[in-house]
């Protein structure tokens, strides 16, 4: 008996003891997700002359009608018949990562009301856009469900799923703002009729997950697909490195950037999410199957001549604390691939608060003091434009070497 009453009073302590956090919650959220001080429309009349200037100097070289983010998502709850989709898991507090996740996914996209989360996570990110001068377009993602090799989709196991025809959606409403990137897994039973289908309405990009889509991109029943890619001259971004930000702990190894050899040799254009700055992966082409950097085998892939008009890396998340050592600096010396790097925000992380460290930039020599503080006060205003800026901004210590102008641009080679 009193077992069983100790037993019954540790539990209601501990109902306790979370009610209270979640009453506190919000404050703690916002400081680690959005809780931005300013409105985007308002920057002009809000920073300094020198925040000003480092904005414009961003922007010298850049062709407005060129300039590109390929790598911005769409989230949402399927509010206003959206067809989003986000794993319960994420919104139950007892899930306490997941929910933690959640919460600040939403704060730093400006979701405050989740009965009509989609529709205001575009408005905010809609209003980051306009408020950009010379903005460009932004690749929106779309995200599918997780399938089985058998091709049956498991809802268990999908993070989140954004459609496809709502991302098509958003980019005819948006032209001017948006390009629609879908995202069709490979082993579903209707995976090349939903790849043509797509294509013939213009989509020329499909962006995969590996990690947390459960995709081997070097498996065979991945063939034909990147067949049918091939025919309708599509690219594919696909995440490499190891997954933090969604779940993906079982198969952390599918964002090996050896896997991507696969569609790349039968003649897919790839773009290779992030340049893998995190994690480590066996490296397939040793004997002994060694277990090193995974941005090693990325950078071994660009190296490969036989992949010069293929392949591109894509540098989105670099500038987080978690992310930027010592992959930018090593980035930023190889000015021999600078030709074959692109930009992606891969928001909204740029708004999420947690992650954003100038002062470990500017010790590490990328970014003055004074930098930081001028990149502060346009944070406050705009993440997006931020991230952008950032990226404009950081040296290779000690030299002058930035990344230029045409990282941030489309390709020729590429639709």
């Amino acid at each position: 008996m009193f077992y069983k009453t100790r037993q019954t009073v540790l539990f209601l302590q501990t109902l306790l003891f979370l009610g209270l956090v979640l009453m506190s919650a919000s404050c703690v959220v916002d400081r680690l997700g959005g809780a931005f001080q300013y409105d985007p429309e308002t920057i002009n009349q809000g920073l300094s002359a020198e925040a000003q200037k480092l904005i414009q100097d961003a922007f010298v070289g850049i062709d407005p009608d060129n300039l590109r983010d390929f790598h911005t998502h769409v989230l949402g709850l399927g509010t206003k018949n959206t067809g989003a989709y986000v794993n319960p898991k994420m919104r139950r507090w007892w899930s306490l990562r997941s929910y933690a996740r959640f919460q600040v996914y939403a704060s730093a996209s400006g979701v405050q009301n989740l009965d009509n989360a989609d529709e205001e996570y575009m408005q905010r990110l809609v209003r980051l856009i306009r408020a950009i001068p010379n903005h460009g377009k932004y690749h929106l993602l779309a995200f599918d469900q997780f399938h089985t090799l058998d091709g049956t989709p498991d809802p268990t196991q999908t993070t989140f799923y954004i459609p496809n025809d709502y991302i098509f959606r958003l980019a005819e409403t948006y032209p001017n703002l948006f390009i629609p990137t879908i995202s069709v897994h490979p082993y579903r039973s209707d995976a090349l009729e939903e790849l043509e289908r797509w294509a013939k309405r213009g989509a020329k990009y499909v962006k995969w997950l590996p990690n947390a889509m459960g995709i081997d991109p070097s498996h065979e029943k991945t063939h034909a697909f990147y067949d049918m890619m091939r025919k309708y001259d599509m690219v594919l971004l696909s995440h490499t490195g190891e997954e933090q930000a969604v779940d993906a702990e079982e198969h952390q190894h599918y964002g090996n950037p050896l896997r991507l050899r696969t569609p790349l040799e039968r003649g897919v254009k790839v773009i290779m999410a992030h340049c893998a700055s995190r994690g480590t992966d066996i490296d397939l082409d040793d004997p002994q199957k060694k277990e090193v950097r995974s941005f090693d085998l990325a950078i071994r892939l660009m190296e490969e001549s036989a992949y010069e008009e293929q392949l591109f890396c894509e540098i989105s998340v670099l500038i987080q604390f978690n992310r930027f050592d010592p992959y930018l600096s090593e980035l930023l010396k190889r000015q021999d691939l600078h030709s074959r790097l692109i930009n992606g925000s891969d928001y909204p992380l740029p708004a999420v608060n947690v992650i954003i460290h100038l002062g470990k930039l500017v010790n590490a020599g990328l970014i003055t003091p004074q930098q930081e503080t001028r990149l502060k006060e346009i944070y406050q205003y705009n993440p997006l434009l931020f991230d952008f800026v950032v990226k404009r901004t950081v040296r290779l210590p000690g030299t002058s070497v930035q990344f230029p102008a045409s990282v941030f641009m489309k390709p020729d080679s590429l639709p």
